[in-house]
């Protein structure tokens, strides 16, 4: 569970942006994405190589 300490003085905008930026690192809303439905395993592997293909053609 990401938890975020808010200081004496700090606005709480400023907190809230750090939560959603250290939910972003850990990958939290993407794994909750991927679970909310279920997913074949040959779907998860079709979905990789799009995205592997997509990621070394922006490269060359």
């Amino acid at each position: 569970m990401s938890q975020v300490d808010v200081g004496p003085n700090e606005p709480l905008e400023r907190a809230l942006r750090r939560f959603k930026k250290k939910i972003e690192r850990e990958g939290t809303l993407k794994t909750l994405s991927a679970k909310k439905h279920y997913e074949k395993p040959s779907e998860i592997k079709r979905r990789k190589n799009r995205t592997a293909r997509r990621t070394t053609s922006k490269r060359v």
